[in-house]
Parts: C-alpha cells; sequence; structure tokens
C-alpha cells in the first residue's frame, strides 16, 4: 500500500511573521528612520505643556510675530521668549512610588525647613501639631504641583493675603495661597498649600472637595515662582533634609505615621 506524501509549499517553509514582526521590519528598513527615531527620542525628552499655560505661549508667539515685523532682531528676542514660557510651563511625566503609608513630594525645589508647627489655621484642625515640609520653588523649577498621596479631599481653602518672598518663614502665615486637606486611603490626615511669592501672583488649583485623586497626578499650578507646604501627622518619618532637591511626585517627604 502506498501513502502519498504531501511535500510541502515553499510559502509553508517561511518562518511565520506576524503583523507586529512587518511594522517592526517596515520602520526599520524605512528610510525616514532616522527621522523617526529623532522624533521619538524629542518625545522622551522634551516634556509635554500644562494647559494653563497655552494662553502664554499664544501670547508670547503673537507678540514675537509683531516685533518680527517692526524689526527681525526683536522677532528673535520674541521667539526665546516664546520658548522660555513654554519651558516654563513643563509638566514631565513623573514614576511615583506605589507603596502605601508614604506622602511623597508635591512640587519640584529646594527643602527649605522642616518643623514641628500647628497646621493651617482656616482649617480648624485645633492646637495639634503637624510636621511640615516647605519646598521653594524658584522661576528655573518646575511650577506644576502633584498630589502627595492617595485620597480624597476633605476641604479646600483659598486664603488671600500678601506676597512675600517665599523663602521666608512667614511667608507660611502671611502670603497669599490655597490650602488642601487630604484623607489618605490609610485614614491619615494630610495638608499641602500653594504659597504664592514675591514674583508668583496666580494660584491655579483643579481639585475640589470630595474628589478622588492619585498620588503624584498634577492638580495645580503657581506663577512664577513659590513655596507649597506638606503637613504629615505628628511621628511620620521625615527622610528629607533641609538644602535637598526634591521631585515633584517621585521624591518621598515621609512615612505616615501618628
Amino acid at each position: 500500500m502506498h501513502r502519498h506524501l504531501v511535500q510541502p509549499s515553499r510559502a509553508d517553509l517561511r518562518p511565520h511573521i506576524t503583523r507586529r514582526d512587518q511594522e517592526k521590519a517596515a520602520v526599520t528598513s524605512s528610510p525616514n528612520r532616522p527621522v523617526a527615531h529623532f522624533v521619538e527620542l524629542a518625545r522622551g525628552i522634551v516634556p509635554p505643556m500644562n494647559p494653563a499655560g497655552r494662553p502664554f505661549v499664544l501670547a508670547a508667539a503673537a507678540l514675537t510675530l509683531v516685533l518680527r515685523k517692526v524689526w527681525r532682531p526683536l522677532g528673535v528676542v520674541g521667539a526665546l521668549l516664546t520658548g522660555w514660557t513654554a519651558w516654563f510651563f513643563r509638566e514631565p511625566k513623573r514614576v511615583t512610588p506605589t507603596r502605601s503609608g508614604l506622602a511623597v513630594a508635591p512640587a519640584d525645589g529646594t527643602v527649605s525647613q522642616v518643623s514641628e508647627v500647628v497646621a493651617p489655621p482656616e482649617l480648624g484642625l485645633g492646637d495639634t501639631p503637624m510636621l511640615r515640609v516647605s519646598v521653594f520653588l524658584s522661576v528655573f523649577d518646575v511650577h506644576v504641583q502633584r498630589v502627595p498621596a492617595a485620597g480624597e479631599v476633605v476641604r479646600k481653602i483659598y486664603h488671600p493675603g500678601k506676597f512675600l518672598s517665599a523663602d521666608l518663614d512667614k511667608a507660611s502665615e502671611e502670603n497669599e495661597r490655597n490650602t488642601v486637606q487630604l484623607r489618605t486611603e490609610d485614614g491619615h490626615t494630610l495638608v499641602v498649600v500653594q504659597i504664592a511669592g514675591l514674583v508668583a501672583r496666580r494660584i491655579v488649583c483643579h481639585i475640589d472637595e470630595g474628589d478622588k485623586v492619585t498620588a503624584g497626578a498634577t492638580y495645580g499650578l503657581i506663577r512664577f515662582g513659590s513655596r507649597v507646604d506638606t503637613y504629615v501627622p505628628l511621628g511620620s518619618r521625615v527622610l528629607v533634609e533641609p538644602g535637598q532637591r526634591t521631585i515633584g511626585g517621585e521624591t518621598v517627604l515621609a512615612e505616615l505615621g501618628g
């Protein structure tokens, strides 16, 4: 009895190629690969801009066009101003620690103070002291603020005031500020305060009472240069020192306790 052997075709002998492999091969062999690679690198290096900065960038761009018509060198100055404005409102992506019981830095900047003080009086939390970590933002720092811990917004209070230099201790009590009280998922009370400074004249806050927030999420910004205070319960372990640089949404300020 003869058995008929079916010989495989040439197509059957070819290695199986998935659609993803085909796309990857197409990109690799594409003559525009260097351009695509450059664009990919640029996306990873150039941070996106916070939406609050768009009106300022558009205004600076419009001014640049006017200056260029008046005198071409002035257009160069205007272009530099536009670029700096876009850079000022940058909102880089951050990787926030996922372990519970932590408070991360709400802003980029330099730790100016770590002290034991009473919470902002507008919250009505009484005379129970808390640990306050103050971060000073220069005009060169990223100016968006990030939620220090996952939880719920309990209170949000705007307090008008002065515009003293943000590096002064009394700026926490006397300057214009926006105070947010949080209840973390672990039941801890946290307070984060956006404080206006000598140059900063506008505080923006996008969250409201009752909102559920996640650690590291952007919730506001201050224009231009300022200070952000974070209050954690007494008994927490503060992990930063005065003079240390913080990265908003990434640097761990404290292990919560108390």
